[in-house]
């Protein structure tokens, strides 16, 4: 979906457009929105396969701290912008995606946000282009734990050889099943967020605003299924970090020179407190925020606190000597 200006949706969205540019010859869609008041530019990476779109509710109270920029990542399911070439979605294709972009628009010490897998390529993007990067937001960061050793062996044994069986079954399965497995998700979407608890994607929805429960339905209900693929090339890259293969991750971990902020919901089912409390043994400079009751939704469920998170580790990094 784009629009001119958001508002038209819904008054909290005003002012928020949907533009177009050309990167490397790949027609790239993203939303952008003017400052509140002076400050750094701010690059927003959605989840894998999800959209900027599902960020407008951060984006509208984020743009008091500065401008707003959130891409269409490439293959993204829900998005705009189309997959150049097979890997295209994985997560160090997007990371260099992302360089080329913040150089195509200009950007120069961002404070760039990744949210879930998107934390991921936000960690590869900063040490691909650290001139482009001044402070780094990881949000329900889908970044690697601590592995026991037996599991350790069970993913480089069992789990690499299914991950090289698994995805091409996977797009075989979806282009019979793809439209079903949608609806199949619109209803989990449309009920979740009916009812108080009603969780869907390791948060609750009940928490979301009207307008963004009604975006994420429509957005479900118009999605391709033929881009399910790129899904699943999408998931497969992180587990491929995640699980069977860390050491690249946790070499971006340990070399980012960007400072950065933990922002983690103490309810969240998909990444466990054991994942960030070893980020925080890794990178102890690294600041944290944990929200009591926030789930994997976290900045859509507390998008007020998010905000004022980050103004306020922001505010005293400009106040510090």
């Amino acid at each position: 979906m784009r629009q001119a200006d958001w508002g038209v949706l819904s008054p909290r969205w005003a002012g928020i457009r949907s533009q177009e540019i050309d990167v490397c010859g790949t027609s790239v869609h993203y939303l952008s929105t003017d400052a509140g008041q002076a400050g750094p530019t701010h690059l927003l990476i959605h989840p894998m396969a999800g959209s900027a779109s599902m960020l407008l509710d951060l984006i509208a109270p984020l743009r008091t701290l500065g401008p707003v920029v959130a891409p269409d990542l490439p293959g993204t399911l829900f998005g705009h912008t189309v997959s150049p070439h097979p890997r295209a979605a994985k997560a160090a294709p997007n990371a260099r995606f992302l360089r080329a972009f913040a150089a195509r628009l200009g950007v120069q010490d961002a404070v760039v946000h990744g949210w879930s897998m998107g934390a991921l390529v936000a960690v590869l993007f900063a040490g691909s282009a650290p001139e482009r990067v001044g402070r780094v937001v990881l949000a329900a960061p889908a970044l690697p734990g601590p592995l026991p050793a037996d599991e350790v062996l069970f993913w480089r044994t069992a789990g690499r050889l299914g991950l090289a069986i698994g995805p091409p079954a996977a797009r075989a399965v979806l282009r019979l099943t793809g439209r079903r497995l949608l609806d199949l998700k619109l209803k989990m979407v449309t009920e979740s967020g009916d009812r108080p608890g009603g969780t869907s994607a390791g948060g609750d929805l009940s928490w979301l605003s009207p307008e963004m429960t009604a975006l994420l339905s429509a957005e479900v209900r118009s999605a391709q299924p033929q881009r399910l693929g790129d899904a699943v090339t999408a998931f497969a890259s992180v587990i491929s970090a995640l699980f069977i293969d860390q050491r690249p991750i946790h070499q971006a971990i340990a070399d980012m020179s960007a400072p950065a902020l933990l922002l983690w919901g103490d309810q969240d089912p998909l990444i466990p407190q054991s994942t960030i409390d070893e980020l925080a043994r890794r990178r102890p400079d690294w600041e944290r925020c944990v929200f009591a009751t926030a789930g994997h939704l976290l900045p859509l469920e507390a998008s007020g606190g998010y905000v004022t998170a980050v103004g306020q580790w922001l505010a005293a990094a400009e106040d510090s000597p």
